[in-house]
């Protein structure tokens, strides 16, 4: 957490103290003659303290790196074995419309209880526009090549059992057994099949819930 801490010294001097998210304090100490502690100036002088927090926060914020990949699922297996889930990983991007729309559905009051209760949920940062490759997850790429083609596009999606082993991924089975497109976030009625087949498959949703994610995910086709 961020926070500037006031805290007291002697009547003479000011101390204003900065604390980091990174743990890194910064520490000011202004002398002031008694005219200067009157109110009037004291209050200028917590202005200044602001700024120069805000600063600092920006600062120390400045080429912090994303969460490693490996990381992110080693976490995610943890809890997922904790507390007996599957793992949902969602591979997206800042300016992708679609992996929005999915978050969207898998958001919305309805039916959130079902994913929160059945998976443990990790978005993973690819193929960022050049001004945003500093928001990719490292070795999210390379994780997401090892199950599909990058030109398959995004959001692409994994359901992976508590030993971080895939299990179902977004790519359609076709008629004849072998793997088809991905379908991205599900809207169509051959996408959304797909989708409940995988949830079935890897959850406790019962028909009910099946029916109310169908039913959303099947609104965003009438509102391409």
């Amino acid at each position: 957490m961020q926070k500037c801490l006031p805290f007291t010294k002697p009547p003479e001097q000011i101390w204003i103290r900065y604390t980091g998210h990174i743990g890194v304090s910064f520490e000011w100490r202004v002398y002031t003659s008694n005219y200067f502690m009157k109110t009037f100036y004291k209050s200028r002088l917590k202005i200044i303290a602001m700024i120069m927090a805000l600063f600092f926060v920006a600062f120390t914020g400045v080429g912090q790196v994303p969460e490693n990949a490996d990381k992110i699922i080693s976490d995610a297996r943890l809890v997922a074995t904790k507390e007996n889930k599957n793992i949902f990983v969602i591979f997206h991007a800042s300016w992708c419309g679609w992996c929005h729309k999915m978050d969207t559905a898998m958001n919305d009051p309805q039916v959130k209880r079902y994913f929160d209760d059945n998976y443990v949920i990790r978005h993973l940062v690819v193929l960022e526009s050049k001004n945003k490759k500093n928001l990719e997850n490292p070795g999210a790429l390379e994780l997401m090549k090892m199950h599909s083609e990058e030109s398959s596009g995004i959001p692409f999606w994994i359901v992976l059992d508590q030993q971080g082993k895939k299990i179902f991924d977004s790519r359609e089975k076709r008629p004849d057994g072998t793997i088809g497109d991905n379908v991205g976030c599900p809207a169509s009625e051959s996408e959304v099949n797909h989708f409940i087949s995988v949830l079935k498959g890897s959850s406790k949703i019962n028909e009910s819930g099946l029916q109310a994610i169908r039913t959303r995910f099947r609104r965003i086709e009438t509102v391409r």
